[in-house]
């Protein structure tokens, strides 16, 4: 029996991203989150011809992913890494240029439910982790035990975009003097202590913001998504496109910079000229694609 960590991860506007993405239906494209594949295996099973790539730092995922693709698997290729590195990751396998490319951002549901890796603010006794690839020198522990307070403030309040920022900074340092913060429990503990209660009152959970903080900084994820990007358009062909699903401000706020961006250059033309977002019945079956928003870009020739 396999002791493999099940993946089963809903992907957010399947139908949308299949029809807007390809526009070559016997080209090569690159999921460069493939996680479980829920993505990729609507793609390949809608374009029978394309050939996929699927790029993912986890390598639980990756090997979920293998499984969930078995009946594709003379047309996929699976690649462990960070989609920072896209053109080394691509030419490793002799791929130079692709017709499109999707980033599906943040972190995926089966990674928040694996206590042992410590994303959730619900799972008290999970030790602080946070890291979407366990080759990563840099955990949650790490940072939050020997960061210094102006480093640990200034991190959650633009990762998380906490008002609180500098307070749960502060009780973090004194907690830490007294004994190491080794679980989420320890820590969602001081970060209720340090908000008043008149604003734990609403806002949701107290320690939401300073988790998702933890988990970017952990990750460097918007460091990585803006060289993604980077590197997508590089080994993007002409006529072809880049989809991003951003789940929430501060990851949308980049794609949307980013394809602005080119389109001001004339390199690129939005066909998305507003985010989509999911139907009332997606909503229904799946609530995690609540905040979430698709952009799609399109490369100009030349």
């Amino acid at each position: 029996m396999s002791n493999m960590v099940q993946f089963e991860h809903q992907s957010v506007m399947p139908k949308e991203v299949a029809e807007l993405l390809v526009t070559n239906r016997q080209g090569v494209y690159v999921d460069a989150t493939l996680g479980a594949a829920g993505h990729a295996l609507r793609l390949l099973e809608t374009y029978p011809e394309i050939r996929l790539i699927g790029i993912d730092q986890d390598a639980q995922a990756l090997a979920q992913a293998r499984q969930n693709l078995a009946s594709h698997h003379n047309r996929t290729t699976l690649v462990k890494g960070n989609f920072r590195y896209m053109t080394e990751l691509l030419a490793s396998i002799g791929v130079r240029q692709v017709d499109g490319v999707l980033f599906d951002l943040g972190v995926s549901s089966p990674q928040l439910d694996q206590r042992e890796r410590g994303f959730s603010y619900q799972q008290e006794d999970a030790p602080l982790d946070m890291r979407m690839d366990a080759d990563n020198p840099i955990t949650a522990f790490r940072l939050v035990n020997q960061k210094s307070e102006r480093e640990i403030a200034d991190a959650i309040r633009q990762w998380g975009e906490e008002r609180w920022a500098s307070r749960i900074a502060q009780f973090i340092v004194r907690s830490r003097q007294i004994e190491p913060i080794r679980t989420s429990g320890q820590l969602v503990d001081i970060i209720r202590a340090a908000i008043p209660a008149s604003a734990r009152r609403s806002g949701g959970h107290p320690a939401r913001r300073t988790f998702q903080a933890l988990r970017i900084w952990v990750n460097d994820e918007l460091g990585s998504l803006s060289d993604g990007l980077d590197q997508a358009w590089r080994v993007l062909g002409p006529n072809c496109r880049i989809a991003a699903i951003a789940f929430h401000s501060l990851e949308d706020r980049i794609v949307k910079t980013r394809f602005r961006d080119w389109q001001h250059e004339n390199q690129a033309r939005l066909i998305t000229k507003h985010p989509l977002t999911a139907s009332t019945d997606e909503l229904k079956e799946n609530p995690r694609s609540r905040s979430a928003k698709l952009r799609v870009v399109e490369k100009l020739p030349g």
